[in-house]
């Protein structure tokens, strides 16, 4: 029955598919608990800045980040906040970035969804849609150039970034190149405000795959079970050195681009549809037909994440903003690179 471990380190392999769909579930859920803390302090004016949900997209995440492994390199995007728990990234940097203390990986110089640590693999991310498959391409290239065999990058994408210029030129290179790319694609059916049919015209966004000669599939991107085969299979694909792959899951992003934006473009035909259904709803009767959960169990394990949350938030709130006096305003790397020479 559910077991509520909420720490992971990066990558270990697990150990049945019964234990990555329970360990698969609590990311979901502790990312879900995470997002409405920083939700509700947005509203309370406690953050400066944007705060964007992941909302109905928790377990295509989730499910990309636990079948990565230590090694790997994810470029996780602006909903991926259970997969970058997946991962093994920390409550506390989610935190520490969106309420700006100097503690966070970023120092507190960015207000929300920017944050990484190229160290453990997690590449901070740029907003400009598409851009970051380039850039986990050229993380790529950088390991094969060291000689490394079997690491894999993946970043994500919405329905929206798949027309932009930065996602067919990075994706035609990594075709070329055969490089092991895992490229997940959340087709939430808008980009921001504008639906699907005013975005493509081709009959299903795998197309995209056969036309630069990449393994492509499409899933339900509200069912778990469905999830952690296909992004599963997609990994083992690309490390094996059978090129890029990509993955195009169907769901509907839950709630607005942002805490600023109401959502009130998304039509109640689409919210009652089968893309409609909330992954965590669904992920729970899952665990429960399948007798891997109980309600009470299920109960507790969200209890256990809001203690978590809480505990991180009340931690960080009590920890210092950047001084502008003190702060040295060169680029974290060179003031990296500054220490260790200092050190030497």
């Amino acid at each position: 029955m559910v077991q509520a471990t909420l720490s992971r380190e990066a990558a270990p392999s697990p150990a049945s598919n019964v234990d990555t769909t329970v360990e698969t579930f609590r990311f979901m859920l502790l990312a879900r608990v995470l997002d409405e803390k920083m939700a509700n302090l947005y509203r309370a004016g406690k953050i400066h800045g944007g705060v964007f949900l992941g909302r109905g997209q928790e377990a295509l995440s989730a499910s990309l980040g636990v079948s990565l492994r230590k090694g790997d390199v994810f470029a996780p995007l602006v909903r991926d906040t259970a997969g970058r728990l997946a991962f093994g990234e920390p409550i506390l940097d989610c935190v520490r970035t969106y309420l700006g203390s100097v503690l966070g990986p970023m120092r507190g110089r960015d207000g929300n969804v920017h944050r990484g640590r190229p160290s453990a693999g997690i590449l901070p991310m740029i907003s400009h849609l598409g851009a970051m498959i380039s850039v986990v391409n050229g993380a790529l290239f950088a390991k094969r150039a060291a000689g490394v065999q079997d690491a894999v990058g993946a970043t994500c994408l919405g329905d929206g970034g798949m027309s932009t210029g930065a996602f067919h030129e990075a994706l035609n290179q990594a075709a070329v190149e055969r490089l092991p790319l895992v490229l997940v694609v959340a087709n939430n059916q808008y980009a921001y405000s504008t639906p699907n049919r005013h975005q493509f015209a081709c009959t299903s966004l795998l197309d995209r795959a056969r036309g630069y000669g990449v393994a492509g599939q499409a899933v339900d991107g509200t069912d778990l079970t469905a999830c952690l085969n296909a992004l599963r299979s997609a990994v083992v694909a690309a490390r094996a050195g059978q090129g890029p792959q990509l993955v195009v899951a169907s769901l509907l992003r839950l709630c607005g681009h942002g805490e600023h934006d109401d959502a009130s473009y998304i039509t109640p035909e689409i919210k009652k549809s089968a893309v409609g259904r909330d992954c965590i709803a669904v992920a729970e009767a899952q665990l429960l037909q399948a007798d891997l959960a109980t309600r009470p169990a299920l109960a507790g394990l969200r209890a256990e994440c809001v203690a978590a949350v809480e505990q991180a938030v009340a931690t960080v709130q009590r920890e210092p903003a950047p001084d502008p006096f003190a702060e040295q305003w060169q680029a974290l790397s060179a003031a990296h690179l500054l220490d260790t020479t200092q050190e030497s």
